[in-house]
């Protein structure tokens, strides 16, 4: 099992493929197993890395370091560990806040950021402190009435079951991310963004809606908003061949500015 020792904990990922450097982040909870759809598309011509951050999925459940910047200072030690060359972090609902985090206080060490469906602000925050509430009395119900709420409908009662599932087998200790969640805003730091960021956002998320995505991309410069129609919050998962696609141009858009960017800083 490929693992790392970073910052007193074990993270699990995955390396495959060729090429210019991909970095996917799973949201709260699940794992990298969220990117299975996207895999066999973008290991043809990239390296692909994925990764089960702190308390998720095959990771390690620490007590502590569960915080935006402890796994911003997790990105930094897997990128260096890894020898990633300015990877594209592309990062699904908190991983896009990850991500995008970590392209303000390093934006050296990226080449660009995709959040997808990500909270670049949280619209309302006095729901975070009852959710935490509930998490503690009640984990499993309270998993299982929210997550639906995370897809658009139609969607298939066995995704919507395995996310529930990816979760309660994930450690309590992240729940710390949504106690701070509500304070998150990265607006005042957008304007000074010196990597290029392309939201990717499903048209009927109801967690966090397209409008969070849209100001954000308006405060940015040179930032891009594609919308997935018909999806929810995931929509990697919801409509993967719709995805794939809108990530296809959002890496062609990137590439010409990351290359000059190269050169200028070469």
């Amino acid at each position: 099992m490929p693992s790392l020792d970073v910052n007193e904990t074990t993270l699990y990922y995955e390396d495959e493929g060729t090429g210019p450097a991909l970095l996917f982040l799973h949201g709260w909870g699940t794992s990298g197993r969220v990117w299975g759809a996207q895999l066999p598309e973008f290991t043809r011509d990239h390296r692909v890395v994925t990764v089960d951050w702190r308390g998720c999925g095959r990771s390690a459940r620490p007590v502590r370091g569960n915080t935006l910047a402890g796994v911003v200072n997790d990105l930094v030690a897997l990128i260096g560990a890894l020898g990633l060359d300015r990877p594209v972090v592309v990062g699904s609902s908190v991983g896009g806040a990850f991500g995008t985090e970590l392209a303000v206080r390093r934006p050296e060490l990226v080449a660009g950021v995709v959040p997808v469906g990500a909270p670049g602000y949280w619209p309302t925050a006095e729901g975070q402190a009852e959710l935490v509430a509930r998490l503690r009395r009640d984990r499993a119900g309270t998993v299982a009435d929210w997550v639906p709420g995370w897809y658009a409908p139609g969607t298939s009662p066995a995704l919507i079951d395995w996310t529930v599932r990816q979760i309660l087998d994930s450690g309590v200790h992240i729940d710390d991310h949504q106690i701070t969640a509500a304070g998150y805003d990265p607006r005042p730091a957008l304007p000074a963004l010196r990597v290029p960021i392309h939201y990717i956002h499903g048209e009927l998320d109801a967690a966090i809606p397209v409008a969070v995505a849209r100001e954000c991309a308006a405060l940015t410069p040179g930032g891009r908003l594609t919308v997935v129609p018909g999806a929810g919050h995931m929509p990697h998962q919801e409509r993967p061949e719709a995805f794939n696609s809108a990530l296809r141009a959002a890496l062609a858009r990137m590439t010409p500015i990351t290359r000059d960017t190269a050169r200028t800083t070469a």
